[in-house]
């Protein structure tokens, strides 16, 4: 769908540049926009390899396993159909625990491996189980403590202060976690058919 609604963009401007004449504007935009995207990209590569470093650091120092085991017991109750021995639980920990430390490259395998142990688990496979919802429910709200991504494109823009918005990221998607909890155990408890 999203494809969908580029092409209309993109077709829509040429279009509007045409009829009044000025299809060259369409080759400057491309040409200034495709110069501006090497550029932050190259301004961005040096600090994300940096945070990219700090974060691999802290995960070889076991700082990802201390999470995990922290989040624990929490995440038992938000998943009480998924066993605790199981290689599931493991695997929705790791991810949710790459997840709070910004680690987006790291969590992105992991879900999907969290994701084919839920369907392991999943008596219905053609319809997603309630610890898959919530699991996504919880992977797209996205509990951050540690936005290295947002970090690195303030520094990157020339931000005099990047962290000072890790304070308001770690409110925001702490209400935005809490919120996607909150709707996936409503939808839940209302949807007819469901436990």
């Amino acid at each position: 769908m999203i494809n969908y609604v580029w092409f209309f963009m993109i077709l829509s401007g040429v279009i509007t540049a045409a009829s009044k004449g000025q299809i060259h504007l369409v080759t400057e935009g491309v040409l200034k926009g495709s110069e501006q995207a090497v550029a932050v990209s190259l301004g961005l590569i040096g600090i994300i390899a940096f945070w990219s470093g700090v974060m691999q650091i802290a995960q070889d120092a076991g700082l990802m396993e201390a999470v995990a085991k922290a989040l624990g017991p929490l995440v038992r109750r938000l998943f009480p159909g998924v066993p605790g021995d199981h290689p599931a639980m493991g695997a929705l920990l790791l991810a949710m625990s790459a997840n709070i430390l910004g680690l987006g490259n790291a969590c992105t395998p992991l879900g999907l491996k969290a994701m084919a142990h839920l369907q392991e688990l999943n008596a219905e496979k053609k319809r997603a189980s309630d610890a898959m919802c919530t699991f996504m429910a919880i992977t797209s709200s996205s509990l951050t403590i540690i936005p290295t991504t947002i970090i690195a494109l303030r520094a990157a823009h020339g931000s005099s202060a990047p962290t000072e918005i890790i304070g308001p990221i770690v409110f925001a998607t702490a209400c935005s976690t809490l919120a996607a909890v909150t709707a996936d155990r409503l939808f839940r408890h209302f949807s007819p058919g469901r436990r």
